[in-house]
């Protein structure tokens, strides 16, 4: 049997088709500039930093539940990444990333639909070629091919890739979230920590100097000590008491602060006891800034963003050639419903459109420097990002060493202070010192002890701020982040 005209017209269009539908998905070029990372704006070596002066593990590698050692601290972290509502929004804007991504995605592959329809209508007399009104009806039933674009400049492909790269930089924002929201956390805990410690301090301190009131009251109403030494007794415990009074509030504004970070209340926390640094946290080592700087999520984040804004300068680019779509259909159709699935009832359109702009008054051009400006901007927003990381980094290590050398001399000034007031108070038992040069050393002293609890609290948290600035637990393998 010969094969009628219709059929070789109708194969030729189908071989067309298969031909456009193998080039669109055989590759397409990108017009994209090829990703460079800028080279760090940093020294390649930490400031001040000596390396033989520290040992120990390397943050990145390191979970955030192998550092903080202390199970309260642990608890209180896993509670916070459970219910903290800015991570909760962090996580969201991911999730919504995603899905914008996936969105523009499923605009590189075809959109098949079914389309089922029905229609009557009446064709006037004179309007018909037979002179006479017509009733007509017509029954459809097709599968059809929505608008699709064959990308064969990689416009729509570039438009997917700025896409994910904006989906993996909300998710390493997401990641950094995770990580400052730990070390806020650890922080508040020390901070608590440290009021109970000092508010516990003043408490003894109170107590020890309403004693002192009491014994100077008495000696004094038996006429054994002057109205001033009395009054000067009373100062002192008036100050204990305002300062007990002060590390009360800022003791209940640390907890309501902490509450917030874990999106609930704290619940039970241990009696008050002296910082332990070596129970609470492990030792660190910077490694080299390249690496370092690398392991950061909010460094990746930036990096990602100039990923995605080389990405638009692609699709940009793009859309100054020509864009073919394909728009089609296949299926049945009749003028009567019984005879839809009939023989000879197939039907079938194919659409292909080619469209190329030739004057849009500037809006190409003007869109492709708005997309490289963009990118200018990406890239200065990266460098930023790195220097601030640097910056971090170094401020943490410093405050690492010098906070240290501050805790030594916090140390040797209680020392002194306490042997000064035993001095002072055995003077005045000797009747060789009058009761004011004690009031100064008992002053000194609770200023010392406080000054000492700060320190401590000061040097631990300190290593909260330098495993969070190196990217603490981002190359953990059974990291919980």
């Amino acid at each position: 049997m010969t094969p009628s005209p219709d059929t070789h017209a109708e194969s030729h269009r189908l071989g067309i088709a298969a031909g456009l539908l193998a080039v669109a998905l055989s590759g397409c070029a990108s017009m994209a500039p090829p990703h460079a990372t800028p080279p760090p704006p940093v020294p390649d070596h930490w400031l001040g930093y000596v390396a033989a002066d520290a040992s120990g593990a390397n943050a990145a590698e390191l979970s955030w539940q192998a550092y903080f050692r202390d199970p309260v601290l642990q608890r209180l972290i896993e509670t916070a990444l459970v219910n903290n509502r800015d991570l909760r929004v962090a996580a969201l804007r991911a999730e919504e990333a995603r899905a914008a991504f996936r969105i523009q995605r499923a605009d590189q592959f075809p959109g098949f639909g079914i389309d089922a329809q029905s229609a009557r209508a009446r064709v006037p007399g004179d309007l018909s070629a037979t002179g006479q009104s017509v009733v007509a009806g017509e029954y459809r039933a097709e599968v059809g091919l929505s608008s699709w674009e064959l990308d064969l400049w990689g416009r729509v492909r570039n438009l997917k890739e700025s896409a994910l790269q904006s989906w993996l930089a909300t998710d390493a924002g997401r990641r950094a979230a995770e990580l400052a929201l730990i070390g806020q956390v650890g922080d508040g805990y020390l901070g608590l920590r440290e009021l109970d410690e000092r508010v516990a301090l003043a408490r003894r301190t109170v107590q020890t100097r309403e004693e002192s009131y009491r014994i100077f009251s008495r000696r004094h109403e038996v006429g054994a000590t002057s109205k001033l030494e009395l009054t000067q007794v009373q100062t002192l415990l008036t100050q204990a008491q305002a300062l007990l009074a002060q590390l009360e509030l800022a003791r209940a504004h640390q907890l309501h602060a902490l509450g917030q970070l874990l999106g609930t209340h704290p619940g039970a926390l241990p009696e008050a006891t002296p910082f332990d640094e070596t129970l609470m946290l492990a030792e660190l080592t910077p490694g080299l800034p390249s690496a370092v700087l690398a392991s950061r999520p909010d460094v990746a984040a930036a990096e990602h963003l100039l990923r995605g804004a080389n990405a638009n300068i692609g699709a940009a680019r793009a859309a100054f050639f020509p864009r073919i779509a394909l728009t089609g259909s296949w299926g049945s159709a009749s003028a009567e419903l019984d005879g839809l699935f009939e023989s000879g009832s197939r039907t079938w359109t194919f659409i292909p459109t080619l469209s190329l702009p030739i004057f849009d008054g500037g809006r190409l051009r003007a869109s492709l420097a708005l997309t490289e400006a963009r990118r200018h901007i990406a890239v200065a927003e990266y460098e930023k990002t790195v220097q601030t990381a640097f910056r971090e980094i170094a401020d943490a290590l410093a405050a690492r060493r010098w906070l240290a050398e501050q805790l030594q001399i916090a140390q040797t000034t209680l020392e002194a202070q306490s042997e000064r007031t035993r001095l002072a108070q055995l003077r005045y038992d000797a009747g060789s010192a009058t009761y004011l040069e004690v009031l100064d050393a008992q002053r000194d002293l609770l200023a010392a002890e406080q000054q000492l609890v700060q320190a401590r609290r000061a040097v631990l948290s300190s290593q909260v701020a330098l495993y969070t600035t190196l990217g603490g637990g981002s190359a953990a393998p059974s990291s919980n982040q």
